[in-house]
C-alpha cells in the first residue's frame, strides 16, 4: 500500500515509488527528521541570533565555551549505543523490552559519569571561575536525562521518527519561548544554561508519553548483564569514536578559550553555528537509511555498493548546494543578522561551510561501517583526525586566531572522512567512492 502523501506528487515520481514501500517509508521518515531540523534551525537562529547579540561577543563566547566544553563529555553519556541500538532492534525487534532497558540503563550510567567528568574538569581547569562552573554543571546535568533517547530508537528503527519528532519539538518551541521572555527581561547568563537542562527533561518526558500512546510499556523493559555485554562489546569503539569525534568538533572552541579568550570564542561561534545549522540534512537522510544499509548488507555484495554510492553522491550534491551560496553570501549574512562586533565571523563562515561536504560524507561512512561492523577502524580514522586538528589548533590559532581555527578544522575534517580511508587497503574503495561522490555526484 503506498503512503498517502505519494497522491499529491507529479505522476512520474509516482510511477518511479508505485509499489517501492521501502523507499516511501524511507522517505517519508525523512521528511519527519527533516521537518524537525528545519524548525529547530529556523527557530534555534533566530533565537541565537538574538541571544549573541543581547550577550555580546564576550558573555556569548562563555556560553558557547560552556556548551563546547560539555559536549566533550557526551560520548560518555551515550556510550556509542545509539546505531548499535538501532542494528539490533532492525535485526530482532522482538527483542525490544530487553534492549531498551539495558541500554536505558547504561545511558543512565553513562549520563552520571559524563555530569561528574565534566563537573570536575572545568573545576580543574578554572579553580576560581564560578560563572564557568555553574554554567558546566547545569548543562552537563542534561547527560542524565538523556537516558530516555533510548526511546528514540525504537522509533528509528521502524521508521517511524514522526513520534519522536513530535515530542522533542513541543518541548524545544516551549524552551524557545522561554529564552524570548529570558532575553526580553534582560536575564542573566546563567538562566540560558537551565533553560537548556528544561529542554532536555521536557524532550525526555515527551519521548515517555509517545511511547505510551503507541501501548508501549516501560514498565516491561528489562536489562541484564548478557545483553550489556553484547551491546558495549559492539559499541565500546564508538565510545571512543564519538569522545574523538567531539575533540575535532568542540576542541577548537575550548582551545580558542583558553589561548585567546571568550571574546574570540563569540565570533568564531557564530562561524560554527552557522555552518552547523546544516546538519540536519545528513542527519535526517541517515537514520532513515541506515535499516535500508544493514538489510542491503545481508544480500547481494553489488546492490550494497550501489545503494553506499548513490548515499554518498546524495550527500556530495547536497553539501555543495549549501556551500556555494552560503560562501558568496556569507559577510552579508553575519553583518546583517549578527552586526558589526561579529564582523569577522564573515571570512570564517566563507571557509568553514564547506568542511561541511566532509561531514556529510563522514555520516554517510559511517552507516556503511555500522554496517559491516567496522567499528575500530572508523575509530582509527578518527583519531588521526582528532590528532590532527589539534596540533593544527595549536600552531594556527595563536597566529590567527578564529580564523586559524576554521583552517585546522577544514583540513582535520577531510583527513578523517576522506584521506584516512587511502591509508587502510579495506577502505581504499570507499575512498576512490567518496572520490567519485566530490568529483560527479550522480543521482539518477
Amino acid at each position: 500500500m503506498n503512503q498517502a502523501w505519494t497522491k499529491y506528487l507529479p505522476s512520474f515520481i509516482q510511477q518511479k515509488l508505485e509499489g517501492r514501500h521501502a523507499l516511501q517509508k524511507a522517505i517519508s521518515n525523512t521528511g519527519w527528521h527533516a521537518a524537525d531540523n528545519i524548525v529547530r534551525m529556523v527557530i534555534g537562529l533566530v533565537i541565537g541570533i538574538w541571544l549573541a547579540r543581547y550577550l555580546g561577543p564576550e558573555k556569548f563566547g562563555l556560553f558557547s565555551y560552556a556548551l563546547a566544553f560539555v559536549a566533550l563529555f557526551s560520548p560518555i553519556a551515550s556510550l556509542g549505543l545509539d546505531d548499535i541500538v538501532v542494528r539490533n532492534l532492525v535485526r530482532e525487534p522482538a527483542s525490544r523490552d530487553r534492549t531498551l532497558g539495558t541500554a536505558f540503563v547504561l545511558k543512565l550510567i553513562g549520563g552520571t559519569c559524563s555530569f561528574l567528568a565534566a563537573a570536575g574538569v572545568i573545576f580543574i581547569l578554572r579553580p576560581a571561575d564560578n560563572l564557568s562552573h555553574g554554567l558546566v554543571g547545569i548543562i552537563a546535568l542534561g547527560a542524565v536525562f538523556q537516558a530516555f533517547n533510548a526511546i528514540e530508537f525504537w522509533f528509528n528503527s521502524q521508521v517511524q521518527a514522526k513520534y519522536s519528532v513530535f515530542a522533542k519539538n513541543i518541548a524545544f518551541l516551549i524552551c524557545s519561548a522561554i529564552k524570548v521572555v529570558l532575553i526580553v527581561t534582560k536575564a542573566p547568563l546563567v538562566a540560558f544554561a537551565w533553560v537548556s537542562l528544561l529542554e532536555i527533561m521536557a524532550g525526555s518526558a515527551g519521548l515517555v508519553m509517545a511511547y505510551r500512546l503507541r501501548h508501549y510499556r516501560i514498565r516491561g523493559w528489562l536489562s541484564n548483564m548478557k545483553t550489556a555485554k553484547t551491546l558495549l562489546k559492539d559499541s565500546w569503539p564508538l565510545i571512543f569514536s564519538g569522545l574523538v569525534t567531539m575533540i575535532y568538533l568542540r576542541i577548537d572552541q575550548v582551545m580558542l578559550g583558553e589561548m585567546v579568550g571568550s571574546e574570540e570564542v563569540g565570533v568564531y561561534s557564530v562561524a560554527v553555528r552557522l555552518a552547523e545549522v546544516w546538519y540536519f540534512i545528513p542527519t535526517a537522510v541517515y537514520w532513515s537509511v541506515l535499516p535500508s544499509i544493514v538489510d542491503a548488507n545481508a544480500g547481494d555484495e553489488s546492490l550494497f555498493y550501489n545503494m553506499l554510492q548513490k548515499y554518498y553522491n546524495v550527500m556530495a550534491l547536497t553539501a555543495y548546494a549549501v556551500a556555494i551560496p552560503v560562501t558568496l553570501s556569507a559577510k552579508w549574512i553575519v553583518l546583517t543578522f549578527f552586526g558589526e562586533p561579529f564582523a569577522d565571523a564573515g571570512l570564517m563562515l566563507a571557509i568553514l561551510i564547506w568542511a561541511n561536504l566532509f561531514i556529510y560524507l563522514e555520516m554517510a561512512r559511517s552507516a556503511f561501517f555500522t554496517a559491516m561492523n567496522w567499528n575500530r577502524i572508523y575509530l582509527v580514522t578518527l583519531c588521526l583526525g582528532a590528532v590532527l586538528n589539534i596540533a593544527l589548533n595549536l600552531v594556527l590559532i595563536p597566529r590567527y586566531g578564529g580564523l586559524g581555527a576554521v583552517i585546522a578544522s577544514c583540513i582535520a575534517y577531510w583527513f578523517a572522512a576522506h584521506g584516512a580511508c587511502f591509508f587502510f587497503k579495506p577502505l581504499r574503495k570507499t575512498g576512490y567512492m567518496l572520490t567519485k561522490a566530490m568529483i560527479y555526484p550522480k543521482v539518477w
